[in-house]
């Protein structure tokens, strides 16, 4: 027998999870047997006995591929090692963390830092140098009071030249206090100029708000409303109130008080950047999709979740088929009545992933969907977070896969990611600032809706994408199911 811990949810709601105890694949267990070449002591004494034991238990029960997962190391290995050579190969997302706290700080939006993202670009075709060009300075943080703006070029941390070799080394180090050589467009010279001085930033525990801005735009007799969102976590619990029945955290609240103004100032075209939103919590999801889709109500499917067999199974048997499928939310704020053409447009790229997936899957049966942008990651699968409570010692955090979603015409072909109806790759032009219109996607958009042509004529940049700081964070690419109510008794 193996016992399979509690999952801690983050956040309160009505989860009603149960510890419970399971038998397992004998033929699979991990093997406790000592090698006598390697191991002098008792196998029992190696603290990663317990630790693997847990965790192959978590995976056998809860993982979406469990039938064909791989068959685990010895028992004193490595808990990282030992997690991953479980993994199917078709499994680029489930993740453990040395530090279950911290994973749901970060998938709240809670880190250390600095409070900056950017993305990171071979400098040259003729060297091996790194640049670092900043995406976004985070409100309240250290950086936003420095002198630092989306667009800079990031070349040195700590006065060391990044290069492909170190670059890797030097991210580390700006999760502490740290310096940076920074250069900025100069439009007289027509070039990047090095800023006379370097930035030092400190950092600290930052609580970042996923509602990055918003903007309405009058162009061309079109009212455009604009938001950008960076990733799905609902934040702090408040008490829903009488003109709000369905706002889960004060950043779901924020949401529908944003698509509130968005309709009272008549706004008929709407463009949602998701650009760097790499995901989060399922239930942030569904109140984004609510305030977006067209006649959508709790009576219309948003998403239909499938599991392993066992789980899929004990599903069912408690609470129906039914059960299976997750519901849009009424919404007073749903602005889909007012879409010209009942449609909505999206800005991806490469990074916008998983939530920010089951959001446009989710709408594509109800409205038009419209991408600007880049081929989006691709990631139909969905996670759950947990813990081991019950062994003090053991502080890992597992991320698994553990379901499939599918919209309500039984569709999830995107494992490849959406591909958009107008490209456009951001790291190809000289970065603008959030809502400019002369930004490459939103400008981009906004011709798409007036159906003026582009014609601005910009540089082009011969750049290699190598990485960008937000890959590094645990909330990239997950879609955490944080409703999830199956009771095992």
């Amino acid at each position: 027998m193996k016992n399979i811990s509690k999952i801690k949810w983050p956040i309160s709601l009505l989860v009603l999870i149960m510890v419970f105890t399971l038998s397992c694949k004998d033929n699979e267990e991990p093997n406790n047997n000592t090698n006598n070449n390697n191991n002098t002591g008792n196998n029992n004494e190696n603290p990663n006995s317990e630790i693997n034991q847990w965790i192959y238990g978590i995976m056998d029960f809860w993982y979406y591929w469990t039938d064909n997962m791989n068959p685990p190391l010895s028992a004193t290995e490595d808990p990282v090692d030992f997690f991953n050579e479980l993994l199917v190969q078709e499994d680029r997302f489930s993740a453990i963390y040395p530090d279950y706290d911290e994973l749901i700080n970060s998938l709240e939006g809670v880190s250390k830092e600095a409070g900056y993202e950017f993305g990171l670009y071979r400098a040259s075709s003729t060297n091996n140098n790194v640049i670092a060009e900043v995406f976004y300075i985070k409100k309240g943080s250290p950086a936003e009071s420095k002198d630092i703006k989306r667009g800079d070029i990031i070349t040195h941390v700590n006065g060391t030249v990044m290069t492909l070799a170190n670059y890797r080394t030097l991210l580390k180090e700006m999760e502490e206090p740290h310096t940076l050589t920074t250069h900025r467009y100069d439009e007289d010279e027509r070039s990047y100029v090095q800023l006379p001085e370097d930035i030092s930033l400190t950092t600290t525990i930052l609580s970042e708000d996923p509602i990055f801005m918003d903007s309405v735009y009058n162009i061309e007799g079109h009212k455009i409303g604009y938001l950008v969102y960076h990733f799905f976590t609902p934040g702090d619990d408040v008490e829903p109130s009488d003109n709000n029945q369905n706002a889960y955290g004060v950043y779901d609240q924020e949401m529908d008080e944003k698509f509130a103004q968005f309709k009272a100032e008549g706004v008929q075209d709407l463009i949602i950047d998701l650009r760097y939103n790499g995901g989060g919590f399922v239930s942030s999801a569904i109140n984004l999709a609510s305030l977006i889709g067209l006649g959508v109500t709790d009576n219309d499917i948003f998403f239909q979740t499938r599991y392993n067999n066992t789980i899929q199974a004990e599903y069912i048997r408690q609470f129906g088929e039914d059960e299976l499928s997750k519901e849009f939310v009424t919404k007073t704020e749903n602005l889909g009545g007012q879409l010209n053409n009942s449609r909505v447009y999206f800005l991806t790229s490469d990074r916008t992933a998983s939530a920010s997936e089951l959001v446009i899957n989710g709408l594509k049966p109800y409205m038009d969907i419209k991408i600007v942008g880049d081929t989006t990651y691709g990631k139909n699968v969905g996670s759950i977070a947990l813990e081991d409570e019950e062994n003090e010692d053991n502080p890992y955090g597992l991320l698994p896969v553990v379901s499939q979603s599918f919209n309500s015409l039984d569709q999830s072909d995107y494992s490849n990611g959406f591909v958009p109806d107008v490209l456009a790759r951001e790291f190809e032009e000289r970065l603008m600032p959030f809502g400019d219109t002369q930004e490459l996607l939103l400008r981009k958009a906004i011709a798409y809706i007036t159906g003026i042509p582009d014609n601005a004529r910009v540089e082009k940049l011969d750049r290699k994408d190598v990485g960008a700081s937000i890959e590094h964070k645990p909330r990239f690419g997950t879609m955490v199911d944080n409703q999830f109510k199956l009771k095992l008794e």
